[in-house]
């Protein structure tokens, strides 16, 4: 898949295994998996940082395949899912830094532009998150009030 903004091609990086099954050596039980997502999540950690504690600690390689269904899925039902979606959060994060990095560069048009495509990928983003239902219909991202999001 070509990147969004950018003339070059994907990205190479490692896949996961296509085999979905679960492996015989992980010794744990489906509610002790869904409660190690909650205590996890209860202490703000995003669901991709949940995935990669359970695959390295835990050693459970995939937790779709052992539940049926994802961390984000999991963290719904048990209610600590949070206000905003996780890209998007890491795309507001991105947007401060690049926005504090281009207000100190005043002379830096790569960094300008950087803050236009970032904010351009957050409308985006919002846009599909309305029209899922994720977002609520009068829900708005403002530059000057980034950090609130974060809150």
């Amino acid at each position: 898949m070509a990147r969004m903004h950018s003339g070059s091609r994907g990205k190479a990086s490692s896949h996961k295994p296509v085999d979905k099954t679960v492996p015989s050596w992980v010794g744990y039980k489906s509610a002790e998996v869904e409660q190690l997502i909650v205590k996890m999540a209860k202490q703000e950690k995003t669901s991709s940082a949940i995935g990669i504690v359970l695959r390295d600690s835990y050693g459970i390689p995939s937790v779709k395949a052992f539940l049926g269904k994802s961390i984000v899925e999991v963290m719904k039902e048990k209610k600590v899912f949070g206000k905003l979606p996780e890209d998007l959060l890491s795309l507001i994060k991105k947007h401060i830094a690049v926005m504090k990095h281009a207000a100190e560069s005043k002379h830096d048009q790569v960094a300008a532009r950087g803050v236009q495509l970032t904010e351009s990928k957050i409308k985006r983003l919002v846009t599909y998150y309305k029209q899922k239902g994720v977002l609520a219909e009068d829900w708005t991202y403002d530059r000057t009030h980034a950090k609130m999001y974060l809150e």
